[in-house]
């Protein structure tokens, strides 16, 4: 086995079997809560850890983050860092030594990378359309095309246009609407692992749920190195220091099965029950977004989230566009051409996304990015484990 190769087997993230051997088989749309879309039943029950669960532990989360401890926050490493780091890691997103080399190794069956975006996603079978229901919402942004030599570029921190662009590699967000108020920073406390003790940041989602209290991000945005994170909060609207719809401590974190017991990246998902503030629920005060389960893939995509990292500090609203392509190295990720950094992990991934309100479907989370293509970003696919961590999410009761 490759040098390389063994070290993505300790990160847990096995090589693809076979083009789009994960993907599941098509069933008829059903609706499985407000605003959402699937196309298959519940999967394997999703592991749940007890957070800040009573008034006292709420209080003293909120307290503990002051806004220097905010500020002071930082992205995550991903551990054992080579072909991978997580979203969420600020630094070494340039090329590495021998890493062309190393990747040839690892996609032991592609070939040619010579437009491999394009030619993956085309050899892999989609799942079909779905119905969408009543409540999605519909994109009139055109869609771009397969990423080509000019859009895989450095992100440009350029602000967005009165009118969002449905194809960049990232932009500040200045046109408002429902994804900057659903959209916002998570900040936690690692507990486990060389970074324990650090106080760190991520991205995250409210979403429409039957508690209204679900905020969706990515599985090592809640635990990493065998344990989940403390002091775990969703600031929402998050805008350069300011908490504009306050702060909202986790009473319940939840991940998939996968994430929980081996850390795997094609299953990097999970969700956050926050408590009431003032008698409200989150998504009575905010609003949320629809979520989408089992959607075909390379679709039109906008990703958002909270890069810290350089040329960004965290303090702004990100996005990318794009249409996304199959990962074809060694995940069942999908890719999008997207240069956020820094703390952009957890940050929604939309289809149907309607850039005059702010609405979508969530689709994916920003997951992980390659060291030597620091243009690509990479996201889970939403399938039934996806689904049944929302599901287990919407019905957890509140305290």
């Amino acid at each position: 086995m490759h040098p390389r190769a063994r070290r993505l087997a300790v990160l847990a993230v096995p090589a693809l079997a076979a083009a789009g051997a994960m993907l599941p088989a098509a069933h008829g749309a059903a609706a499985t809560g407000p605003g959402t879309v699937t196309r298959s039943a519940a999967g394997p029950r999703p592991a749940v850890h007890e957070a800040a669960d009573t008034a006292k532990e709420q209080r003293t989360v909120k307290k503990f983050w002051t806004a220097a401890r905010m500020k002071a926050a930082e992205p995550l490493d991903a551990p054992g860092t080579g072909d991978r780091h997580f979203a969420a890691a600020g630094s070494a997103t340039g090329s590495t030594a021998g890493a062309p080399a190393e990747a040839s190794a690892a996609r032991s069956t592609t070939g040619s990378t010579a437009g491999a975006p394009a030619e993956a996603s085309a050899a892999r079978s989609t799942t079909g359309s779905a119905t969408l229901t009543s409540t999605a919402p519909t994109s009139t942004a055109p869609t771009s095309t397969a990423p080509t030599a000019a859009t895989l570029t450095a992100a440009t921190t350029s602000a967005a246009t009165a009118r969002p662009s449905s194809s960049t590699s990232g932009s500040s967000w200045t046109a408002g609407g429902t994804v900057a108020k659903t959209t916002g920073r998570v900040f936690f406390t690692v507990t486990a692992g060389s970074d324990a003790g650090r106080n760190a940041s991520c991205s995250g989602t409210a979403v429409t749920s039957a508690n209204k209290s679900v905020v969706i991000t990515a599985g090592h945005c809640v635990k990493l190195n065998g344990a989940f994170h403390a002091n775990w909060v969703f600031v929402p609207g998050y805008d350069q220091g300011n908490r504009p719809n306050g702060t909202w401590p986790a009473t319940t974190l939840l991940t998939t099965p996968q994430w929980n017991s081996g850390e795997n990246m094609n299953f990097d998902i999970a969700a956050a029950v926050v408590a009431p503030q003032d008698g409200k629920s989150l998504t009575d005060v905010v609003g949320g977004q629809g979520v989408a389960f089992n959607q075909p893939r390379g679709q039109q995509t906008y990703a958002f989230g909270y890069p810290a990292g350089a040329p960004y500090d965290g303090s702004k609203l990100v996005y990318c566009g794009g249409r996304t392509f199959d990962d074809y190295l060694s995940s069942q990720d999908q890719g999008l051409s997207c240069g956020m950094t820094g703390g952009a992990s957890g940050g929604p991934w939309f289809v149907r996304f309607d850039t005059r309100t702010g609405s979508g479907l969530l689709n994916s989370v920003n997951s992980f990015k390659y060291n030597f293509a620091s243009y690509w970003m990479f996201g889970p696919y939403f399938g039934p484990e996806a689904e049944a961590v929302y599901n287990t999410a919407q019905k957890t009761a509140l305290t």
